[in-house]
């Protein structure tokens, strides 16, 4: 017979092998999914059914914030709904870069105005006043663009006691998303929040282990996890916030060759050379879904390429892990302060 103790040992093996084979295959339908969608070749491939008229809206009266608007994907999302005639809000931690990409803007568009607004998306207290001085000036806010982000590969904690990449990416994102509710409302039914996610949540679960608590530490990883969650949390604000007239919608903007990816992935940037997308292209889906009238978009959804897209790839097992984003978004409010 086999032993009680035998048994366990066999037992946990085999979870361990098939936890080990889980994100093996993750990790390989992500890579494979990856680069037949989200290169360049994969967007002219994708956008042979778009529709111009789409993008030809004006949207002259809107009032659009966009974080992390100094380079990359921010600035172009800036600049082209300030090209469409929008009120555009640039908010940037970087004075001097903030100032350089407004002054830009504002002479690519035509369009003065533009407006930047100096806040440091990995702290809360900084959040916290931008808000105060922001809901002050008591603007409608038609459309709040999440497109800050980070990819930090080594675990730094900042001065208000978290790891970087958290407080950017997700208390960073929801203490913004939260915080702008009451102008948001302002602009219902014609509000929407997007938040710019990433390809890279499809490799990890949703997991309550916000601040990565492993030992060995891994910033790509991390960075996938909060991916995740900023899908996750889009899912639940249009549940919460369903009857408020603001719309919530996660996008992913493809393998884009953006300052940050450069900065963070240079590997990846240089196996991949010539095949990833401009910042144009990684913002395109957020410009059209800024544009589009909310009937035709999907509460909570996520988008990629103009077209709503899974959240979850075939047998990845990470559909059930959104359940804990309940406890996840009660989790991030006590971490913020903010009241209910």
């Amino acid at each position: 017979m086999v032993s009680g103790a035998l048994q366990l040992r066999i037992h946990i093996s085999i979870g361990a092998l098939t936890m080990f084979l889980l994100k093996a295959w993750r990790l390989s339908a992500f890579g494979v999914y990856g680069y037949l969608n989200f290169t360049k070749s994969a967007f002219i491939e994708h956008s042979k059914k778009f529709k111009p008229e789409d993008m030809q809206r004006d949207i002259e009266g809107k009032n659009c914030i966009v974080t992390g608007a100094n380079s990359g994907i921010g600035y172009t999302t800036a600049e082209g709904l300030a090209s469409r005639g929008a009120t555009v809000y640039m908010v940037c931690r970087n004075k001097e870069r903030g100032e350089a990409a407004l002054s830009e803007i504002k002479s690519k568009t035509g369009n003065q105005n533009v407006h930047l607004e100096i806040c440091d998306l990995s702290s809360i207290n900084d959040i916290k006043s931008f808000s105060t001085n922001f809901i002050s000036k008591s603007v409608p806010v038609h459309v709040l663009v999440n497109n800050a982000g980070l990819l930090e590969k080594s675990r730094i904690t900042t001065s208000e006691g978290f790891e970087l990449n958290f407080a950017v990416n997700v208390l960073g994102t929801y203490a913004m998303t939260e915080s702008m509710l009451p102008l948001l409302e302002k602009a219902a039914p014609d509000a929407k929040v997007i938040t710019v996610s990433s390809g890279g949540m499809y490799s990890v679960p949703l997991t309550n282990d916000l601040q990565f608590s492993e030992d060995q530490f891994d910033g790509a990883k991390q960075y996938a996890l909060n991916k995740r969650v900023q899908v996750a949390l889009t899912e639940k604000w249009a549940e919460m916030y369903s009857k408020k007239g603001i719309g919530f919608y996660s996008m992913h903007p493809g393998w884009a060759e953006t300052p940050g990816v450069i900065k963070s992935l240079p590997s990846f940037s240089k196996s991949l050379s010539g095949k990833l997308r401009t910042s144009e292209v990684g913002a395109d889906t957020i410009i059209w879904l800024a544009l589009q009238p909310k009937e035709k978009l999907v509460p909570g959804a996520f988008y990629f390429d103009r077209s709503e897209a899974p959240k979850h790839l075939a047998f990845a097992a990470t559909k059930s892990s959104h359940s804990a984003i309940g406890s996840i978004y009660d989790h991030l409010r006590s971490l913020s302060g903010l009241a209910q």
